[in-house]
């Protein structure tokens, strides 16, 4: 099994990414992808999660309303598009998935929020 994280890039403040996590390989029973970031100097935070089967989805408070997520169950992926970024909103994006009962962590992809 293998996650991949993609779509970070430069974003000007207010302005929008949408970022997608690959799954390949076997993946029986996938209950649920999520997101989180780490800006430097601070520690690893959950941004959302979406259940696979029946699509129950969680955000963090600081991403309401701004960030949407939702899974693409034919393709494999989960994709969060990000609106309305902040400042607050720069850090390096993964996304992890529980599947058979492990948790399994894709690489990071870069969100840059600067004018």
């Amino acid at each position: 099994v293998q996650l991949q994280a993609f779509g970070g890039g430069l974003v000007q403040p207010g302005g929008s990414l949408r970022l997608t996590c690959a799954t390949s390989g076997v993946t029986p029973d996938h209950y649920a992808t999520g997101w989180f970031r780490q800006a430097p100097g601070k520690e690893r935070e959950g941004v959302s999660c979406i259940t696979n089967d029946d699509g129950m989805i969680f955000y963090a408070d600081s991403v309401k309303g701004r960030f949407t997520i939702s899974r693409d169950k034919r393709k494999n992926t989960v994709s969060l598009q990000m609106n309305s970024l902040k400042a607050d909103d720069a850090a390096v994006y993964y996304c992890n998935g529980i599947i058979g009962g492990r948790l399994y962590w894709g690489q990071g992809t870069e969100v840059t929020v600067s004018s």
